[in-house]
């Protein structure tokens, strides 16, 4: 288990700090800073109050809530958005209404979901041929699955 120090900036007030809704969630729940009207179709930034220090080798990556995007259409626009480990900022959520009609986002809202992630490292190798492989250079639909 690694351990992200979380900072609490001053609007975040008695918001709760990121948490899972069960033990074996995946994801912590985050909560919105402010509250905002999300018409159909518009993209917004949401504040959360809170900082982080994530530790080199791991990233935060911000994902939608299952039942906001199935109910409401309230989805991320760049999902899963990825918070490097030395971005130190306060973490702000990006917000699309897919729905068809407009979606209140109040103060306290869980508005997406914490997923801590190993960054493993890499570097890029230039090569003149890539190795063979059955699937080749096949693109979209070339393993003739759904279509």
């Amino acid at each position: 288990m690694i351990t992200i120090q979380i900072q609490r900036l001053a609007h975040a007030g008695d918001l709760p700090l990121p948490e899972r809704a069960t033990t074996g969630s995946a994801g912590f729940d985050v909560a919105s800073a402010e509250s905002g009207l999300l018409a159909p179709g518009e993209r917004k930034l949401f504040a959360t109050g809170f900082a982080v220090a994530i530790p080199l080798g791991y990233e935060i990556q911000l994902r939608p809530r299952s039942g906001l995007a199935l109910k409401h259409g309230v989805t991320l626009p760049n999902t899963p958005a990825t918070i490097d480990s030395d971005y130190r900022g306060e973490l702000k959520v990006a917000l699309i209404n897919h729905g068809a009609t407009a979606f209140e986002v109040t103060r306290g809202m869980r508005i997406a979901q914490i997923v801590v992630a190993r960054v493993e490292p890499a570097e890029f190798q230039s090569v003149n041929f890539l190795p063979a492989t059955e699937r080749g250079a096949g693109g979209f639909g070339s393993t003739g699955l759904g279509g």
